[in-house]
């Protein structure tokens, strides 16, 4: 029986151990990028001398900041470790400087503005991410199971770190998010009656349960207006809105709004955590809420409501 390819093997042992579909696509970028660098020479044949290089080629050529690099050195590690079954000990790596960056925060008006130029699934995307405290991939990997009206909350599935989470489901996008899942209901209706209707399942949950990817409820509620061809599955499946029609619709409504702030998509999963913690709202709280492992991590927002000089009244005011 003929060996899987490398990059199979990172993906299905990966997958076993549960890593989110998102750090298994990050890992195997990295590693193909340590491939190309080194002439597509493979792994096996290479030893922690290529490994410090390419990690200072990052650091030194690329530029890359220290979170990048440490990023890809988590890859590696995993790819020698867990595939190659090999110890790695890093000779001499010329490490990136780590940089403290305050976050781009939008203020309430500026919220509005940008909304208002937004509409349909974009509006209630953006809405999320600023309502909820949502990242974009969570939000787009919102399904219509983990949406809960009654209680007024979303559950966020498999977030950063493998972790579920639970946040707030904000009154106001109710019947909009009502009516949108109405129109994904009649798409997967007509889906079905076409012999498609499947949606792409975490790979643990597709294996237990084969036939769930055509229930109604593992639908995502962010929907792609076009169906795309798995060659795995030889199969046409309705995954969600891309991340990067988001992010350019974003950036224009931000220029059309005549804000300057290098904002994003992100930059309104911080102006929720600001603004709660600017209304009064317990640090920890706005932890659980963004679903930050350490509370130092969310301290961030704390230096943002400073308004400079640590909240110091000028003397020319």
């Amino acid at each position: 029986m003929q060996k899987p390819k490398l990059i199979d093997q990172i993906s299905h042992h990966m997958r076993r151990l549960h890593y989110s579909q998102r750090t298994i696509e990050v890992y195997i970028n990295w590693i193909k990028k340590f491939i190309i660098f080194n002439n597509k020479t493979h792994p096996e044949n290479l030893s922690e001398i290529e490994v410090s290089k390419f990690l200072t080629h990052l650091a030194v050529e690329k530029n890359v900041s220290a979170s990048t690099q440490n990023q890809a050195l988590n890859a590696l590690v995993f790819l020698y470790k867990e595939i190659l079954k090999k110890e790695i000990g890093l000779i001499d790596i010329k490490r990136a400087r780590k940089t403290n960056h305050l976050p781009v925060v939008f203020s309430k008006n500026e919220v509005k503005k940008i909304l208002s130029l937004l509409d349909g699934q974009l509006f209630l995307i953006v809405s999320l991410l600023y309502g909820s405290g949502l990242r974009l991939s969570e939000a787009l990997r919102i399904r219509i199971k983990d949406i809960d009206f009654d209680y007024r909350q979303l559950i966020v599935r498999d977030g950063k770190g493998a972790k579920d989470r639970v946040t707030m489901l904000p009154e106001s996008l109710v019947e909009n998010l009502k009516k949108q899942i109405e129109k994904v209901k009649i798409i997967h209706q007509n889906d079905l009656k076409e012999g498609n209707g499947e949606t792409t399942l975490p790979f643990a949950l597709k294996e237990k349960y084969p036939n769930a990817a055509k229930e109604f409820s593992w639908q995502y509620v962010f929907i792609s207006d076009k169906l795309t061809f798995d060659e795995k599955s030889n199969k046409y499946q309705r995954f969600h809105v891309h991340e990067i029609s988001v992010q350019r619709s974003v950036k224009d409504a931000i220029k059309k709004a005549g804000i300057t702030k290098p904002g994003s998509p992100h930059s309104f999963r911080h102006s929720f955590a600001t603004h709660l913690l600017e209304s009064g709202y317990d640090i920890r709280t706005v932890q659980e809420l963004l679903g930050h492992k350490d509370v130092r991590t969310t301290m961030i927002y704390t230096h943002v409501l400073n308004k400079g000089g640590f909240g110091v009244r000028s003397p020319l005011d």
